[in-house]
């Protein structure tokens, strides 16, 4: 069963808002880290010069966010309190969540801004399929190709609250998009609420989190990899960080043949 890469890579080169640090211990470093470690907390002495090289192991020290590279949002990144009780951190959301069938949504032609229900009914419609409950739906918004870019933050396409509804109401539990974020650019947002006075065009996709609890894939990639629109099963799993509002995947698409 062919498996396809749908994660964006953790990468101190690129443009991040929040800066990632990435400082790598070489094997050699490794060693002296080791021997000292060993002196320090045991009190033995060793002499690494009797390792292949004079060198051990090789480590990687990182800082970053949570919503680095393609992570999932659990419910307790929509704020404290919800409709349905207290929002569940993302070591707390259920495996099979993680594990599901599921189908890609083009977008690509939408441009920055946000999408409403009409214009998912219409690309649901378009490939044929009957989304069923907890299946997960990638939105394919072409924000992947800026990735490692500030533009990738800027210029891509969102949700708005009718489409975040339309897709909860069918059951779906686990939204995905290659998008920076599930609401539109934090700047489209700002500039439509100043114009319009509007509090429901303030990250409507994120706040629909505290009336249905569920959860979304950030900053996914490799849609356009995809063979077909459904067919297959994604994996996501997040990583257990305690107390956490969400959590780092690689996410990957399991096709049959």
């Amino acid at each position: 069963m062919p498996l396809i890469d749908l994660s964006s890579p953790v990468d101190g080169e690129f443009w991040e808002p929040d800066t990632v640090t990435h400082t790598i211990m070489s094997a050699e470093e490794g060693a002296r880290h080791m021997a000292e470690g060993m002196k320090r907390v045991f009190g033995i002495d060793f002499d690494t010069s009797v390792l292949p090289d004079g060198e051990f192991l090789t480590n990687d020290f990182l800082t970053l966010t949570a919503h680095t590279g393609t992570h999932v949002d659990a419910p307790a990144h929509y704020g404290s309190r919800g409709t349905y009780g207290v929002p569940r951190t993302i070591d707390q959301m259920p495996l099979d969540w993680f594990h599901r069938p599921a189908f890609v949504l083009d977008l690509r032609d939408s441009g920055t801004g946000t999408v409403g229900a009409d214009r998912l009914r219409k690309a649901v419609a378009d490939i044929g399929y009957e989304p069923q409950p907890l299946d997960i739906v990638l939105l394919d918004t072409g924000a992947a190709a800026r990735v490692g870019t500030q533009s990738y933050f800027t210029d891509f396409t969102g949700l708005d609250g009718s489409a975040v509804r339309y897709l909860l109401d069918l059951g779906i539990r686990v939204i995905g998009t290659d998008a920076f974020s599930l609401d539109a650019p934090f700047g489209h947002i700002i500039k439509t609420f100043q114009e319009t006075g509007d509090r429901d065009v303030l990250w409507p996709a994120h706040f629909a989190g505290r009336e249905v609890e569920y959860c979304q894939i950030e900053r996914l990639a490799g849609l356009e990899s995809l063979p077909r629109p459904y067919g297959f099963t994604v994996s996501c799993f997040p990583v257990k960080i305690a107390r956490a509002g969400a959590g780092w995947t690689r996410a990957v698409a399991h096709v049959p043949e």
